[in-house]
């Protein structure tokens, strides 16, 4: 199962085979290699083993979910994941977003649609990699990793991408729908104002739980957005 040099890899897990030749062949239009399993267990152990760049990912597989083994892969990297269903109610897209998935594709849904997203995915993805420094803390992107005075903040995949916005842009006011389209790819989301005010709550306490000069690092802009305040030396 052994990816080829120089080729984004993405991990196509699906109970079913032919989804999984229609998944596969429209991400090898875009150049893409493929490595295919059939349950969440499987695909745990080919994710662990291999350099995979992308997760193309059914929600109803058996055994354990593709929502729970989202969950464990974006609480570890900052890897994509793109969740599949044939489900279509809002609690069910939003149950994946909060477990980290970069975007969610209802089946049926076009090819070519879904190659094009991945491909986005992926490139803003790689083009992330680097370190991000503001006072004590330290978020490595490569790494997924952050660090508040050499102490691990363990953050979830929208966390690091929307603590990432905030040190890149530091002062700048982000709206809710650039904040939304940063962290999970879809300034229309619907519920994205309360799940992000989720998100921002959730990180400002890892964050200022680790260093008191940090408290107030992420500050609201009312109706607006958020930004990123000045922090103060300790």
């Amino acid at each position: 199962m052994n990816a080829m040099p120089g080729k984004p890899v993405a991990l196509v897990v699906d109970d079913d085979a032919a989804m999984r030749d229609i998944v596969t062949f429209a991400l090898e239009t875009q150049d893409f290699t493929t490595l295919e399993t059939a349950t969440a267990e499987e695909a745990w152990t080919v994710f662990t083993e291999e350099s995979v760049d992308l997760v193309v990912l059914d929600v109803m597989l058996p055994g354990e979910s593709g929502v729970d083994l989202c969950r464990r892969i974006t609480s570890t990297t900052t890897t994509p994941v793109i969740l599949l269903t044939a489900l279509g109610e809002t609690t069910d897209r939003i149950s994946g977003l909060e477990a980290g998935a970069a975007d969610y594709v209802a089946k049926p849904f076009h090819p070519r649609e879904l190659a094009l997203r991945a491909s986005g995915l992926v490139r803003r993805t790689l083009r992330g990699s680097g370190v991000l420094k503001h006072g004590s803390l330290t978020l490595d992107l490569r790494a997924a990793r952050a660090l508040v005075q050499d102490r691990r903040v363990e953050l979830t995949g929208h966390e690091v991408r929307l603590l990432a916005a905030f040190l890149e842009h530091p002062g700048d006011v982000l709206t809710f729908r650039t904040l939304l389209l940063l962290g999970w790819d879809d300034p229309e989301l619907i519920g994205g104002r309360e799940l992000l005010k989720t998100a921002i709550y959730r990180l400002r306490l890892k964050i200022e739980a680790e260093d008191p000069a940090l408290v107030g690092l992420i500050e609201s802009v009312r109706g607006v957005g958020y930004r990123l305040a000045s922090v103060t030396e300790s």
